[in-house]
Parts: C-alpha cells; structure tokens; sequence
C-alpha cells in the first residue's frame, strides 16, 4: 500500500508525503514551510504582495530549519514580481508555485535556477494552456478554497483535469485530513494541497485569535466576497464581510470595494483582528479541531488514508472469496 503514497509527485519534487503546502499571503512563512518539509511534505512560503528582502529572510529561515526541497509561491500581479523571480532563480529555490497569472514569460528564468514550475489553475483549459510551457504538476484549486477562488468544485474538476493533462495534477480545496488524500488520489490526483489546514499548525505564526476563528468555524461559516470585483476570495463571515457585502448591494465601484479590503488580511492573521479583518478559510474550517504540530498532521493524514484504503482492500477481498 506504501507505494500508492509515493506518487510521480513525490519523485519529481523530492518530496516523502503527497502533501503540499498552500502559499498563503501573511500565514505562510518560513517558520510553516519549513516545519512542513522538514515532516515530508513540500512546505512553501507566500511571497504575497512583499519585497524580494522579505522573501529573502523567510527563504533562509527554511534554510536553517531543513535541508528538504521546499517552495515559493510567486503571486504575478505583485507589484515587486520581477525581482521575485529574480530572487527566487538566484537563490535556486527547488519549486515555484505561481498564481494570479500566466507564469510563461519568466518560465527561462525559473528553469536557470533549477526551479521546477508549479502553476495553480482553476479550470481544464486552463490547465491544459499551463501544459504547453514546461512545468512539473499543476495545482488545480476548486472553489471550497480559502482565498481567491474560481467557480468549479474540487471533486468534479480533478478528473477532468487528470483527463486533460500529461503532468501530474494537485488536488486543492476541501481536504484536509486522510480521507481526502485518498478521495484525491482515488479521482487521479497525485498529491494534495492543503491551505486552511496548516493555519492551524504549531509552527504557523498566524495569530492566535485568526486559528481560534477557524477551529469555532462550522461548515457554513464561510462566504464569497468581491465577487463584483472581478477577484472574489473566500472569507469567515464577520463584521468585514457583512460590511463588503453591504458595498456590494449598493452597487459601489470595484475600486472601492477593493480599497475598504485593503490590508485587512494582514490585520487578521497579524493582529487578530478576526472580527474587521479578511480571516481567508476554506469550506473544510468545520471541519478543523485542533491545532497541531505540522509533523503529526502529515503522518496523521497519511496513517488516516492507509488505513481507510487498507480497509477497503480487505472488504474487496472478502466479497471476492464470498465471505
């Protein structure tokens, strides 16, 4: 059974665990990311909307955490983007995940640095768009996501990506224990991406009162918000949201819906402010109990998936005996 864990995925990245970090802006620091590769999976730190001496610091932190592959994710609508990529091939980080673009134009220059691409995409022709440049996987993120999201759902468009495409493909949205790496893997994923889950980690530096918020979440405690603006992100409801969705009722202009949104995520996850600020969670938040040590949800959810998929073997194979 060991083997159905150890996908192209793994090889190809260096990775023990199908397991891969989301590279949330503000939540996903070196310390995360660092914690994360060190326990098997492929940490990845968020490079968001900072400055390439920011990143710089949070790259070392990883550094002197674990020798293990990890990432960068390159946000392309930053306004410091170029010397993003520039940071990232000099200082050879092993995996770049990108979003909020087409990375084609600065594929070169990732691939001098020996970074291997990750694109994270939101639909088939998408996906098979990515396909044409050389990239190693594509993370295909479904609207249950925390954050920015697209408009189809994990479980429909896993397969039909996995269909589409030649590289390996990265289910995200939804999952966040075993029995969704196996639901994943089952639908022709070869790994898992997992965001909220890891807000609620030891190592993530997230405030407290930002984990607390997930931890009470249930499972209709999330909303799309922005949808007016052209980007909608998926949020906690609160006293934000409520005002947002006021704005948009209104009819103000994108601009200003976006302006109010402004920096309210890093009062979040910085300053706790749960109540005013952007508290980005996925669907699967109720599902979220606790905070632990990044170790222990990796090899839980591992553990979790072998023994569901070692029950369903036997069960199988008793029906075939007739037993």
């Amino acid at each position: 059974m060991d083997g159905f864990f150890q996908t192209e995925l793994c090889q190809r990245l260096g990775i023990d665990y199908p397991i891969i970090q989301g590279g949330m802006a503000w939540v996903a620091t070196g310390e995360l990311a660092g914690a994360v590769s060190a326990a098997g999976g492929l940490g990845v730190i968020g490079a968001g909307n900072a400055p390439a001496e920011v990143v710089a610091e949070e790259i070392e932190k990883v550094r002197s955490i674990t020798d293990k592959p990890f990432g960068v994710n390159v946000m392309l609508l930053s306004p410091f983007v170029e010397e993003i990529v520039e940071l990232v091939t000099r200082k050879k980080v092993p995996v770049v995940t990108t979003g909020a673009g087409n990375p084609g134009k600065y594929i070169s220059r990732f691939k001098e640095g020996g970074c291997q691409v990750v694109p994270v995409v939101s639909s088939t022709a998408l996906a098979k768009r990515m396909t044409r440049l050389d990239i190693s996987a594509v993370i295909a993120e479904g609207g249950e996501a925390g954050g920015h999201v697209g408009k189809l759902n994990t479980m429909a468009m896993i397969p039909q990506i996995v269909d589409a495409v030649n590289v390996p493909v990265i289910a995200a949205g939804g999952i966040a224990d075993g029995r969704g790496l196996l639901a994943a893997l089952t639908l022709g994923a070869q790994g898992v991406q997992l965001g909220t889950r890891f807000v609620c980690c030891e190592e993530c530096t997230a405030s407290q009162a930002y984990k607390e918020a997930i931890i009470k979440a249930r499972d209709r405690s999330t909303v799309v918000t922005g949808r007016s603006t052209g980007h909608p992100v998926r949020v906690l409801k609160n006293i934000f949201t409520r005002e947002l969705e006021k704005m948009e009722e209104q009819g103000c202009k994108p601009e200003e819906i976006e302006e109010f949104g402004e920096d309210k995520l890093r009062q979040a996850v910085c300053e706790g402010k749960v109540d005013e600020g952007s508290v980005m969670a996925g669907q699967i938040a109720g599902l979220i109990g606790e905070i632990l040590p990044a170790e222990k949800i990796i090899t839980g959810m591992i553990r979790e998936a072998r023994q569901l998929l070692d029950k369903q073997c036997q069960q199988w194979e008793a029906e075939k005996n007739g037993k």
